[in-house]
C-alpha cells in the first residue's frame, strides 16, 4: 500500500485545485489541467531524493563497477558532480570513460581495468583504487551482464557460467574485498551496495532465467551479512572489535536506457514496461546518487522505482498524457539528430 502520507497529500491537492476553481474559469479544461498538475507536482515532491542540505560532508572515495559505460558511467558523472573523488573499473580498458569524466570534471577520477567474476582481479583492482583514493567510503557493485534475452534451453554453457560469475561471484568477492578494506578504515564508516535487478522480488524471469536467479540470491547474500555485521553469528565474536563501521546495502535502479535493458527487446516491451517505468542513466544517477549518500547504519534498501515514484510515472503517462522521450507509440527506439547511438538504440553517454 502507498505510504498514507501520500494519499493525504493527494487528496489535499486534489481539494486545493478543485477549491480555487469554485468560479468556473473560461475554459473547463483548464482548471482541470490545473488540478492534475497539481497532484502530479505532489506526487513528483514525494519521490525526490534527499535535499544537498541533510547529506554528510564530503569529499568521499568512491568506486564504481562496471563505470564504462551505462548507469555506472552516470553515477561516477554524478559523484564527481557532488565533488567526491572516484575509481571506475570495467571489463573493457575505461580510458575513454575516464578522459570524458576528467574534461567534464577534472582530474579526480581514476579508472582500472577489472574482471569482477576473476577474484585476482579484483583484488589487483581493489589495491589499486586503495592507493589512489586513500579511504574507500562507497563501493557500488554495478558491474553486470545479463547472456542475452532468449529461451534458457539456447542459452550456450560457457554464458550460464560467465553470467553467474559475473553477476553472483562477482559481487560475492568484490563485497569480500571492499569489506576487509573498510573494516580497517578506522577514520570513517564504509558502505557497500549490491545492485540487485529482474527477479529480486521473486518473480519468474522468462528469457532471462540465468540473470533472474543470479540476482535473486543477492537479497539472501545481503540480509546474512547485514546479520553478520550486527553480530548474530553464534559461536563467534564478529565482526571484531575496534573495527570500523561497515554497512551493506541493496541498489535498485529499475529499468535503465542501456544495453541490459534493450538488447534483445521487442516493441511491445519498449512501448510498455520500457516507455512508462524506464529511465536514463543520468536520471537514475541524479536521483540514486544523493540517497547512497543518507544511508546509515546498514541493510538499507536503496531504489529508483520506488512505489511514490512509480505511481508518478503511471500519473504522468496515463493522467497527463505526457509521451516517453525515448521510446515513441510504435515501441521504436527516439534516435534524435546530433546524438550517437549504438545498434541497440542505445544512446552514447560520451
Amino acid at each position: 500500500m502507498l505510504n498514507e502520507r501520500l494519499w493525504i497529500a493527494i487528496a489535499l491537492a486534489t481539494r486545493s485545485a478543485l477549491g480555487f476553481c469554485v468560479s468556473p474559469p473560461p475554459r473547463t479544461a483548464i482548471r482541470r489541467l490545473s488540478v492534475l498538475d497539481d497532484i502530479g507536482n505532489k506526487l513528483e515532491e514525494f519521490a525526490a531524493p534527499p535535499g544537498d542540505e541533510v547529506l554528510p560532508k564530503g569529499p568521499f572515495g568512491v568506486v564504481v563497477t562496471g563505470g564504462a559505460a551505462g548507469v555506472g558511467y552516470a553515477y561516477a558523472d554524478e559523484f564527481l558532480r557532488r565533488g567526491h573523488r572516484v575509481v571506475i573499473c570495467d571489463v573493457k580498458d575505461p580510458a575513454a570513460a575516464v578522459e570524458a569524466l576528467r574534461a567534464k570534471h577534472g582530474d579526480f577520477v581514476f579508472g582500472e581495468t577489472c574482471d569482477v567474476s576473476d577474484a585476482k582481479s579484483v583484488r589487483a583492482f581493489a589495491a589499486a583504487a586503495k592507493e589512489k583514493l586513500g579511504t574507500i567510503s562507497y563501493w557500488i557493485n554495478n558491474a553486470a551482464i545479463n547472456g542475452g534475452r532468449r529461451p534458457f534451453l539456447e542459452v550456450p554453457d560457457d554464458v550460464i557460467e560467465a553470467v553467474v560469475r559475473v553477476n553472483l561471484f562477482g559481487v560475492l568477492v568484490c563485497t569480500k574485498v571492499a569489506m576487509e578494506i573498510m573494516l580497517d578504515q578506522t577514520s570513517t564508516p564504509g558502505h557497500i551496495f549490491n545492485t540487485v535487478g529482474s527477479g529480486v522480488r521473486g518473480g519468474g524471469t522468462p528469457g532471462y532465467v540465468t540473470y533472474g536467479a543470479a540476482k535473486r540470491g543477492l537479497p539472501q547474500m545481503t540480509d546474512s551479512l547485514n546479520a553478520e555485521l550486527e553480530g548474530k553469528t553464534q559461536g563467534y565474536t564478529w565482526p571484531p572489535p575496534g573495527k570500523a563501521s561497515v554497512g551493506v546495502h541493496t541498489l535498485s535502479p529499475g529499468m535503465v536506457f542501456t544495453d541490459l535493458l534493450l538488447k534483445d527487446s521487442t516493441p511491445e516491451l519498449r512501448k510498455f514496461p520500457f516507455g512508462v517505468l524506464a529511465a536514463s542513466p543520468e536520471e537514475v544517477a541524479a536521483d540514486l546518487v544523493p540517497k547512497i549518500l543518507a544511508v546509515e547504519g546498514t541493510g538499507t534498501f536503496v531504489e529508483y522505482l520506488s512505489k511514490e515514484r512509480t505511481l508518478s510515472k503511471f500519473y504522468n503517462r496515463f493522467i497527463r498524457r505526457q509521451k516517453s522521450q525515448v521510446i515513441d507509440d510504435d515501441g521504436n527506439v527516439i534516435r534524435r539528430d546530433g546524438v550517437d547511438y549504438n545498434a541497440d538504440g542505445v544512446r552514447m553517454l560520451y
